[in-house]
């Protein structure tokens, strides 16, 4: 591998991270195990684990594509082109706007979710001009409760990253 800069070299210690995590977890708990944190980052990446029987509810994501990759357990992937069922080894891609549903098998199902990092939100004008920009939006509702995660679906009811229920209005 070629070494850039600091700005451009991989992120030393992430794998060695998840090799000691993956052993210390409980087998029979859920949520977002660990997501990458750097800073400056184009991309965003949580190492997500749904407990047996568990499921995400089905869901549109409108803006961005989504690539998962099952690292262990089984489960089972709905979307208007049918029913999938995931493995360990299976990498799936889900194009912006499709809508998708997941579900855990009988031992559970723990997967990689990659994909563009989403920009901040910010208040204001396009192109930061001064201004009235109005009074925010009140979104309490869409942040998961469980890993803080933001539902950009106006009627989503299930956290896309760990899977726990929104808050209701």
């Amino acid at each position: 591998m070629v070494d850039n800069g600091a700005a451009h070299t991989p992120a030393s210690g992430v794998l060695a991270q998840l090799t000691e995590l993956l052993p210390q977890l409980p087998a029979d708990g859920g949520g977002t195990l660990w997501r990458l944190d750097r800073p400056g980052r184009q991309l965003d990446a949580n190492l997500v684990r749904l407990a047996p029987g568990a499921e995400v509810g089905a869901f549109v994501e409108p803006d961005l594509d989504v690539l998962l990759y099952v690292t262990d357990g089984s489960g089972r992937l709905e979307t208007d082109s049918g029913t999938e069922t995931l493995r360990a080894g299976s990498v799936v891609w889900l194009s912006h706007g499709s809508r998708r549903a997941l579900s855990a098998g009988e031992r559970g199902l723990m997967y990689l979710s990659v994909h563009r990092r989403r920009p901040g939100l910010a208040i204001g004008r396009p192109g930061g001009g001064a201004g009235e920009a109005g009074e925010a939006a009140c979104l309490l509702n869409r942040v998961c409760d469980a890993c803080g995660r933001l539902a950009t679906e106006r009627d989503a009811r299930f956290c896309y990253r760990c899977g726990e229920p929104l808050p209701e209005d």
